[in-house]
C-alpha cells in the first residue's frame, strides 16, 4: 500500500462498551491490575487486517484522500496487523492521535501530573516504536506522519518526535488540504511540522465512505462561543446540512450499525441562528434527530451545553422520546461544568452561559441537571481543576455545587436523580495556551482537594447505585464490583495523601443557596 491509515490500540478497543471504562486509557497500568487491561481490552473486529469500523477522523482523511489516490493505494489498517500493509512502495504511514503523550485532562490527573506513563502514552509510543523499528530493519523509507486531536501534545513536546521516529506533524483542520500536505510530504518538499491553513467549509469536509466506530457522525464543527480554555471552541462554527449528516448514517446502518453518534462541541447549538444569546435553534435540532432515528434504533449526543439545555427543555422532552427513554434507557451526554464560579467563568467563557447571565452559572448548572434529569437525559459533566485566575473559595464552591445538584435533586427526582463530575487537571490550550501545566503534585490546595474528592465520591455513588440504568449483563455483573473497588482505593488514596500533607477532606461544606425551578 502507499498509503497506511491507523491509530493506536486505545482508540480502536470497545473497552466491552462499559460506561466509565474509557477513563482507564487515561490511567497508569503500573496502578491497574494487568489482568483488568487484557479482559476489557476489546478490540474492533478486522477483515484481513483491515479496520472493519474505524476512528471517525481516519474515516474523514480516508474519504478526502480518495479524491485524488486509487482505492487500491490506501488502507484503513487495524494497529496489530499494520506490518502486513507496510511493503516497497509504501510512502507514508499516518497515525490519528487522541492523548499521545498522556497530557490529557484527565489523564494528567491520574498519572500525578505526567509523572507516570498512562495508558494511552504507552500504546501510541510502542506502536509508533514498533512501525519505526520494521522500517529500520527492513531498510524503507517511507514517512512516519502523526495528527489529529492530540497532536498538539507532539508540539508541546517536539523532542519526543525525534525520539519516537516521527518525520511529520499535522496540526489543525486538514480535509481541505490532505492532498496536498501529503503529495509534499511524498515528495520530500514538507515542513517537519506543518500547520493546517484555516479551517475547511462544509463543502471540502468530505462524507465517509466507509463506517466508523459506533456509529460516529459529525453534525457540525468548531463552536463559536470562544471559552478561552477550549481549543473547538475558538473555531469556526459550521453545520453539517441534513442530507450530509443522513449520508454518513446510511453508511454506518449499510454496515449494520443501528445506532448513532452524533458529534458536536455543542448539540444545542446546531444551526444557532441568535449569534448574539445564544438561544438554540430548537425545530433544527429536534428535525436533525427525527430524521436520523428514522434510520436507527437509537440517537446520542457527544457534547452539549448546560446553558442551551436549560434554555429549551423542549428539545430533551422531544429527543428523549424519540429515543424511548426511560428509567431503564438514558440518553447521554457530555458537558462542560467547569466551576461553580460566576466571577471565574465570566472571565474564561461568558459565552458559555448565554442565553443567562455569568451570575446565574450555579443556578443554571442545578436547574440544567434538574432538565436533563426529568427527560432522563444522563449528563457526564467535567469540571477543571487549577484554572488560571481561581481562588480557594473557588475550588471549594465546586465541592459545594456538587454536593447541592446531588442533594437538591434526590429531593425532587428520587431515583431519577443522576449525574457525574469528572475533575479534569487544566491543560493550557486555546487562548490559554501560553499559561502553565497544572501540577497535581505540586499545586494541590484544600479547596482543589475537596473539588476532586467529592467529584469522585458521588461517582462510586452512581456506580454503586446507578447500574439499574445499564444493560446488565454477565459482562457488567463481572466488572460491576471491580470498578467500584478501584473507585474506592482512589478515594482512599485520596484521604491518605491529604491526611500526610495535613488537609481536612472531613471538613464539612454547606450546600449552596439556590433553587430548583419546577417547569
Amino acid at each position: 500500500m502507499e498509503i497506511i491509515l491507523t491509530a493506536d490500540e486505545t482508540l480502536t478497543t470497545t473497552y466491552r462498551d462499559l460506561p466509565l471504562a474509557d477513563f482507564l486509557g487515561c490511567a497508569p497500568p503500573n496502578r491497574i491490575p494487568p489482568i483488568l487491561y487484557k479482559i476489557i481490552d476489546t478490540q474492533v473486529p478486522d477483515k484481513n487486517g483491515r479496520l472493519t469500523f474505524a476512528p471517525y477522523s481516519l474515516r474523514k482523511i480516508e474519504a478526502a484522500l480518495l479524491r485524488e489516490y486509487k482505492k487500491d493505494d490506501i488502507v484503513v489498517a487495524h494497529p496489530r496487523h499494520i506490518k502486513k500493509f507496510i511493503k516497497e512502495n509504501t510512502t507514508i504511514v499516518a497515525v490519528t492521535a487522541m492523548d499521545p503523550l498522556g497530557l490529557g485532562p484527565v489523564t494528567m490527573l491520574f498519572t500525578d501530573g505526567g509523572r507516570l506513563p498512562s495508558y494511552t502514552k504507552i500504546k501510541f509510543t510502542s506502536l509508533i516504536k514498533k512501525i519505526d523499528q520494521y522500517r529500520q530493519a527492513k531498510k524503507l523509507d517511507f514517512k512516519i506522519v502523526v495528527g489529529g486531536p492530540g497532536a498538539w501534545q507532539l508540539e508541546a513536546k517536539e523532542d519526543e518526535m525525534e525520539k519516537l521516529g516521527i518525520d511529520h506533524l499535522i496540526i489543525g483542520e486538514t480535509e481541505h488540504q490532505i492532498i496536498e500536505i501529503f503529495k509534499e510530504i511524498e515528495e520530500g518538499s514538507a515542513e517537519k511540522i506543518i500547520y493546517a491553513r484555516g479551517w475547511p467549509s462544509i463543502e471540502e469536509i468530505p462524507t465517509i465512505i466507509n463506517p466508523s466506530y459506533k456509529g460516529m457522525i459529525e453534525v457540525m464543527r468548531g463552536c463559536g462561543r470562544g471559552c478561552k480554555f477550549c481549543d473547538p471552541n475558538i473555531r469556526k462554527a459550521r453545520f453539517y446540512p441534513l442530507e450530509k449528516i443522513i449520508r454518513e448514517v446510511e453508511v454506518n446502518r449499510k454496515a449494520g450499525q443501528r445506532s448513532a453518534w452524533l458529534h458536536s462541541e455543542d448539540i444545542f447549538n446546531y444551526m444557532i441562528e441568535d449569534k448574539r444569546r445564544y438561544h438554540p435553534n430548537e425545530d433544527a435540532v429536534i428535525n436533525l434527530f427525527e430524521e436520523v432515528l428514522k434510520r436507527v434504533d437509537y440517537a446520542n449526543p457527544t457534547h452539549g451545553n448546560v446553558s442551551g439545555a436549560l434554555a429549551a427543555p423542549r428539545i430533551l422532552e422531544k429527543v428523549a422520546e424519540l429515543n424511548n427513554a426511560n428509567i431503564h434507557k438514558w440518553v447521554g451526554i457530555q458537558v462542560g461544568l467547569e466551576t461553580a464560579s460566576p466571577i471565574l467563568i465570566e472571565k474564561v467563557g461568558n459565552n458559555k452561559v448565554k442565553p443567562f447571565d455569568a451570575n446565574e452559572w450555579p443556578w443554571v448548572l442545578l436547574n440544567g441537571t434538574y432538565a436533563f434529569n426529568k427527560y432522563f437525559w444522563f449528563p457526564a459533566y467535567t469540571s477543571i481543576v487549577g484554572l488560571p485566575g481561581e481562588t480557594e473559595d473557588d475550588e471549594i464552591d465546586t465541592a459545594r455545587l456538587i454536593i447541592t445538584i446531588r442533594e437538591k435533586l434526590r429531593e425532587e427526582l428520587g431515583e431519577k436523580a443522576h449525574f457525574i463530575v469528572v475533575p479534569l487537571s487544566f491543560v493550557p490550550m486555546g487562548l490559554l495556551r501560553d499559561e502553565e501545566f497544572f501540577d497535581v503534585e505540586e499545586q494541590l490546595t484544600q479547596g482543589r482537594l475537596l473539588h476532586i474528592y467529592h467529584a469522585w465520591r458521588h461517582i462510586l455513588w452512581e456506580v454503586e447505585h446507578g447500574f439499574k440504568l445499564m444493560k446488565l449483563g454477565i459482562v457488567s455483573s463481572f466488572f460491576s464490583p471491580l470498578i467500584k473497588l478501584g473507585l474506592r482505593f482512589l478515594l482512599r488514596s485520596i484521604e491518605k495523601w491529604a491526611a500526610k500533607n495535613g488537609l481536612d477532606l472531613k471538613k464539612s461544606l454547606e450546600p449552596m443557596d439556590i433553587k430548583i425551578e419546577k417547569f
